[in-house]
């Protein structure tokens, strides 16, 4: 059963409220402060920490000025507020983390509202509805905390939002992003390989290789900001006449597309057809005989991976992942039965995820 039905079949006629009317007060800004390296106390959360489930990626970071004011507390509601990921939403859980400036804060009123509750909330095809209607299209689309503020609400029994909580809590536990721990629990960490499969340096058993297919007439053009980090599933699909396109590179289905981009490496796409993909994303391909695609594109998103990746990863303007490190990085090689018994079990759980 998807969420998003669930939601719809037990609160579509309930009547809803401003959400400011549920929060403790009204929403607030966070820090200006700079981004550090991580001093292995506190952590600075950014929009582009936050991926498009909610959770937070690997590229951990300090905030060179702590401010009590903006330290995070259990159950606190985040909001993107600008640029392309404005509606994103992250509910904190633990650890020692301070918001940044691009960030809204609520926290809510338990005795009216569950966190969690209005957290699934803003995963469902109502609350993007009203994203995509409010937010100012401009030089970078933006909603304030006064908008957010105003944002319209059911409010059902708190019986009834324990009941929905308690579903969404079931649903968690096999929901696709789950899938990474699948894959950790059956081959190991694919850093150090802790289960010592046979490994080959990915440029040999997966080269840059671009597309060798001819691009005739309107092509997908593929960009990062398209993809949804962790689970690599496309937003949007835009085509365009190939002839009026400029630095881009060509993949098909063959290839598994790796961002370099430090604030992105847990994007990777695995393409469903050819197209044209900004110079940002590496067109890997990996060997049929040895590498599955679907299984090479859980291990780029592995959070070893990531965190491994975003060490290595130089540069001040946009850091970014040397590609001379990733073509000799020792990419672990499962016999190919492994492999597809993993890939079957994601494919299962494609045609009955709930996630909206």
């Amino acid at each position: 059963m998807r969420v998003q039905s669930q939601f719809i079949e037990m609160f579509g006629d309930v009547e809803k409220k401003p959400f400011v009317d549920v929060c403790i007060s009204k929403g607030e800004y966070g820090s200006n402060s700079p981004a550090d390296d991580y001093d292995g106390n506190i952590r600075y959360v950014r929009i582009t920490d936050i991926t498009e489930e909610g959770n937070l990626n690997g590229v951990v970071v300090s905030p060179r000025k702590v401010e009590e004011k903006y330290m995070l507390l259990q159950d606190d509601l985040l909001f993107a507020r600008t640029g392309n990921t404005v509606g994103k939403t992250y509910l904190h859980k633990n650890g020692k983390m301070i918001f940044a400036g691009y960030l809204i804060r609520y926290r809510l009123n338990k005795k009216l509202m569950l966190p969690q509750f209005a957290f699934a909330y803003t995963h469902t095809n109502q609350y993007y509805d009203w994203v995509e209607k409010i937010k100012k299209v401009g030089a970078q689309p933006n909603i304030s905390a006064a908008q957010y503020d105003s944002m319209p609400i059911p409010v059902p029994s708190m019986a009834k939002q324990i009941e929905f909580v308690a579903i969404t809590k079931q649903a968690d536990k096999s929901k696709f992003v789950g899938f990474k721990s699948q894959f950790i629990e059956m081959f190991g960490n694919p850093v150090t390989n802790s289960k010592s499969w046979q490994t080959k340096a990915i440029m040999e058993v997966a080269p840059e290789q671009p597309s060798k297919k001819r691009m005739q007439g309107k092509v997908w053009l593929l960009n990062l900001d398209m993809i949804e980090s962790n689970t690599g599933k496309v937003i949007e699909k835009v085509y365009e006449t190939s002839e009026n396109t400029l630095s881009v590179q060509p993949f098909d289905e063959g290839n598994v597309l790796f961002s370099k981009l430090r604030p992105y490496l847990n994007k990777v796409v695995v393409p469903d057809e050819y197209g044209l993909a900004t110079t940002e994303l590496v067109p890997l391909r990996p060997n049929q005989e040895k590498l599955h695609k679907v299984f090479l594109s859980y291990l780029l998103r592995s959070q070893q991976f990531v965190t491994f990746a975003n060490k290595i990863s130089g540069g001040t303007k946009m850091p970014r992942m040397p590609l001379a490190e990733l073509r000799k990085f020792e990419c672990i090689l499962p016999p190919m039965s492994e492999q597809l018994k993993f890939v079957g079990i994601t494919e299962q759980a494609d045609k009955s995820k709930y996630y909206n």
